[in-house]
């Protein structure tokens, strides 16, 4: 197993280059993809089975403008922050809160003539609220998953029900446009992959505009970021050679079963959690390997809170996001409150449309020292408690929607490309 280095070598936050410079970067790069070899990663994890790698033939990436959206300004509708009662069946189409319209202004653009980079008015990024789905487009989008016919299955596909994104790393930055929208180095460090373009000023417009992703396939334009791991010895920054993105059914019955709507923001863990990970604890950082091995490590750091990894093991983080979602709102205040877990094999009836549920399967390229990490969001601690994962989604409609019908609701192991071979 070969592991690609950090791009960074120092842990200081890198020069801010502006967004302009960045996407007129990455819209040179968009084409460039990186292939490797595929590697299936068996994890003696309840569960799990990490895959990493992978790259088949790419799909030719679909024109996005049919993929537009209008998103919403965050609703100023409800009854002491809270969102309306929710009584629609499962898997139907709610009745979300009325949109109000979308806010004014040009997406960014990287166009550069001979002068250099035009200038360009962003829409303003707005606080954290409850932002309410566009009602029309989401009902557009439930109306085609509804008519897709699923494709045929070629022989010998498994029957886990997910569909995936394969990433690598893309940036770093101290920002986070969901819990600190428009607010430039207002967070801890960041790493960021999927969408190459994303800073603390990113709306949902900006992602389906500049899709350069680092993700496979290229029609995922959604943005995913965790805080920063750092080696505690050297305070370099220790950054991810793996990122799978698995888009998985929570529940075994699939009745009810919706797409993803596009521009969605939810976070998953604690950033200020500050609690001891020593071996055998619940939320730290596992050692991944080939065949029989330790997922705790063959021996920790000196503060008890990381694995050292034998073999060919590194250090390995897997997170789950909720599969069900109250049908109203892409987010919430504490983004978190708009979506949930299932109870039971059934979504809550507050969260009543049941939608792939996201998993964080992040590789690192380190192995564990005696002197350990730690995560930007918590320094002085040092354990492993406070990570935590944001995802930003934006697919391209057709592709989200096939995937969903073909993959998730008919209980098939699908690729970065459709169905697993």
């Amino acid at each position: 197993m070969s592991y690609s280095s950090f791009r960074e070598p120092d842990a200081s936050p890198p020069p801010r280059p502006g967004l302009l410079g960045r996407l007129a970067g990455n819209r040179l790069g968009m084409v460039a993809g990186v292939t490797a070899s595929a590697v299936a990663v068996v994890i003696v994890v309840a569960a799990a089975a990490v895959y990493l790698g992978g790259d088949p033939a790419a799909e030719p990436d679909p024109a996005n403008a049919a993929n537009a959206l209008a998103y919403a300004s965050p609703s100023t509708g409800e009854t002491n922050g809270q969102p309306a009662g929710q009584t629609e069946a499962l898997g139907s189409v709610p009745s979300a809160t009325p949109a109000a319209s979308a806010a004014g202004g040009a997406s960014p653009s990287a166009a550069a003539g001979a002068s250099g980079p035009q200038a360009v008015t962003r829409p303003k990024n707005t606080a954290p609220g409850w932002l309410p789905v566009d009602d029309a487009a989401w009902k557009a989008q439930v109306n085609a998953y509804n008519a897709l016919k699923i494709d045929p299955v070629p022989a010998g596909v498994g029957n886990l029900p997910e569909f995936r994104a394969d990433c690598q790393y893309s940036h770093r930055l101290p920002d986070d446009p969901i819990v600190a929208p428009g607010l430039p180095g207002a967070s801890h460090m960041h790493s960021f992959v999927g969408n190459k373009a994303v800073d603390a000023d990113t709306v949902a417009e900006d992602l389906m505009k500049f899709t350069a992703t680092s993700c496979k396939p290229v029609q995922d334009h959604s943005a995913y970021w965790v805080p920063t791991l750092y080696d505690n010895a050297t305070g370099q920054p220790v950054e991810t050679t793996g990122f799978r993105v698995y888009y998985r059914a929570q529940t075994k019955n699939p009745a009810g079963q919706l797409p993803m709507p596009n521009g969605l923001r939810m976070v998953s863990g604690d950033a200020k959690k500050r609690t001891p990970t020593p071996r055998g604890a619940t939320g730290q950082f596992y050692c991944a390997f080939y065949g029989p091995g330790d997922l705790d490590g063959i021996a920790r750091s000196t503060n008890g809170n990381w694995p050292i990894c034998g073999g060919d093991a590194t250090l390995h983080f897997m997170m789950q996001f909720p599969g069900c979602w109250d049908g109203k709102h892409l987010d919430s205040p504490n983004h978190k409150d708009h979506v949930a877990y299932p109870s039971g094999d059934a979504c809550p009836s507050s969260h009543p449309v049941k939608i792939p549920a996201i998993t964080f399967d992040i590789q690192y390229g380190a192995k564990g020292t005696p002197a350990g990490y730690y995560l930007s969001s918590d320094k002085d601690g040092k354990s492993a408690s406070s990570m935590h994962g944001d995802a930003f989604v934006m697919w391209d409609t057709t592709t989200m929607n096939k995937r969903t019908k073909n993959c998730v609701f008919q209980r098939r192991t699908c690729d970065n490309y459709g169905y697993q071979k």
